[in-house]
């Protein structure tokens, strides 16, 4: 059974940072891009941030998070993570740890729902002075 469990949200102040983790069993977890979902409230599903499968080598981020946060994994200890620093208001969101339905794919969709791979339960992060 796929599990992806997330921890590390939180309130953190304007310009402060959090860490978040992902943590994944009943699958090969080297084998699949990880993503980082969030969804503020009265919003859709925003693709935060993604992470190729092995190695990690290529990631992307969200315009409105590029140069603040930062997506990577450990496949020994079957964890992705995202650092988010300088956090904004804006960033107010439940986090969701997401991954690819497809091995060894990047798999895009014109609109991302639930029904898309396999998600966590979300944490909440909360952003305010």
């Amino acid at each position: 059974e796929v599990q992806l469990v997330e921890s590390g949200g939180g309130s953190a102040q304007p310009g402060g940072s959090l860490r978040l983790s992902c943590t994944a069993s009943g699958f090969v977890f080297s084998t699949y891009w990880m993503y980082w979902v969030r969804q503020a409230p009265g919003k859709g599903f925003e693709r935060v941030s993604e992470i190729s499968q092995r190695g990690g080598a290529t990631t992307y981020y969200a315009e409105s998070v590029k140069g603040r946060f930062t997506i990577s994994r450990d496949n020994d200890k079957n964890t992705v993570y995202l650092q988010m620093d300088n956090l904004k208001p804006e960033d107010t969101a439940v986090y969701f740890c997401v991954r690819d339905p497809n091995p060894y794919k990047r798999t895009l969709v014109p609109t991302l729902g639930t029904d898309f791979g396999y998600w966590g339960q979300g944490t909440q992060v909360t952003v305010s002075s």
